[in-house]
């Protein structure tokens, strides 16, 4: 009789695995489940969610009942599980045998060194969102949009001091306050240029906070916004139609420069002013390239990726517990700060502008802009405030860019 370990070698090595990993991989799995039932049922955003829980589960049951394998010498670790192969290694021939290991053994290895290391995929979604936003509000009031979206990053600014002291250093604090801009490509990008060694811990959490903004946002609105400046009726009539040659010619000199101000992020800013312009220039083959295929091609590898690298080894660090709850501080912070930033246009306004386009400042496209329609369209059925909260929107993009360039330029000099 054949042992029956011999058939289902997974059944082996759950008895003989460590209990605290088998534990963490068994709440892995419980979690993946629950992100892609969320996604599933419309409570959390399902284009990120159900991917990332699908490769939570299916990594955390095949690592679960099967060790590493192949065997590989001692000093090469496991790279078939390890994303970054190849960075640790001085020797030019033990780095090439790893990474060769890791294309052969790890199947998902060539569509990450395709897309992670060089932060390429980051750069893929912001072609994408630039391809589908429309700059109208944002060009015609550049001032009110900025204005909300800078209170809109007060997130972005304080957790960064708050990090530092419980016990990061300044590239990793930069990393994680990120998460307050609340967009998951510039989340990527700054994680991978500072602290790669964590990105896999602060992408994952930032995006889950992303998915989650439908859930929070709303009650954060009506708790910090009074009822009467939620209900102000803005007519998106007043909004002034801007020409194609404009929008385009904004796109040319506003991404120039910003890229010659901030080199270190000019990849995120390329990449959405092309998507833009394309837009704008109505190549329609291109634009619905990058709409239909780009970004959300883009989309399901970056939460797919992302879910098949959250193994037990990356959550079971102290560190995670700290980075979830920083995450969710600086989200807090920016949405209450964009709230304090309307409240401020309203007045300043004299009445005229409703302050629910403050919070929507708090960069996730198009998701906080259209929160904040949800709660005015409740109140007031004739409001229609979307168009008008899309400027803040699109400004926040371009602040957290911004920061990030700042981050990453402040990190280089530490």
């Amino acid at each position: 009789m054949m042992d029956i370990t011999q058939i289902f070698p997974g059944i082996h090595a759950l008895l003989i695995s460590d209990p605290i990993f088998t534990l963490c991989r068994i709440i892995l799995v419980i979690i993946g489940a629950l992100f892609v039932w969320s996604g599933y049922k419309r409570i959390t955003e399902p284009l990120i969610l159900i991917p990332m829980g699908l490769g939570m589960i299916f990594v955390n049951t095949a690592y679960f009942f099967l060790p590493p394998l192949p065997p590989f010498p001692e000093q090469l670790g496991t790279p078939h599980l390890n994303p970054l192969v190849g960075e640790k290694l001085t020797n030019v021939t033990q780095a090439a045998t790893e990474i060769s290991l890791s294309l052969k053994y790890f199947w998902l290895q060539p569509i990450y060194t395709l897309l992670f290391p060089n932060e390429l995929i980051a750069c893929l979604v912001f072609m994408g969102i630039g391809a589908i936003t429309d700059l109208d509000f944002f060009i015609t009031k550049p001032y009110t949009s900025f204005f909300l979206a800078v209170f809109a990053e007060l997130g972005t600014i304080f957790t960064v001091p708050l990090a530092v002291a419980i016990g990061f250093n300044y590239k990793e604090a930069f990393s994680i306050a990120t998460i307050g801009g609340a967009d998951g490509p510039i989340v990527l990008f700054t994680s991978l240029k500072l602290a790669p060694h964590l990105f896999v811990p602060i992408t994952t959490i930032g995006y889950l906070y992303l998915s989650l903004l439908f859930l929070f946002q709303k009650h954060l609105n009506r708790i910090t916004i009074p009822l009467k400046m939620r209900s102000v009726f803005m007519d998106p009539h007043t909004i002034k139609k801007v020409g194609k040659v404009e929008k385009i010619l904004f796109d040319i000199v506003a991404g120039s420069i910003l890229s010659f101000l901030f080199p270190a992020a000019s990849p995120l800013i390329a990449s959405f002013f092309l998507g833009n312009i394309l837009k704008e220039a109505e190549i329609e083959r291109l634009k619905r390239f990058l709409d239909d295929v780009i970004l959300n091609g883009a989309t399901l590898f970056l939460g797919f990726l992302l879910g098949i690298l959250l193994t037990a080894n990356v959550i079971i660090d102290i560190k995670i517990l700290k980075i979830v709850i920083l995450g969710f501080i600086a989200l807090i912070i920016s949405s209450v700060g964009g709230s304090i930033g309307g409240i401020i246009m309203y007045y300043l306004s004299k009445g005229k502008i409703n302050a629910l386009i403050g919070p929507a400042g708090v960069s996730c496209v198009p998701v906080t802009a259209k929160i904040s329609q949800m709660e005015a369209f409740k109140i007031n059925k004739r409001n229609y405030i979307l168009p008008f909260a899309m400027g803040p929107n699109i400004a926040g993009v371009i602040t957290t860019t911004i920061i990030s360039g700042i981050y990453i330029s402040i990190a280089s000099t530490l």
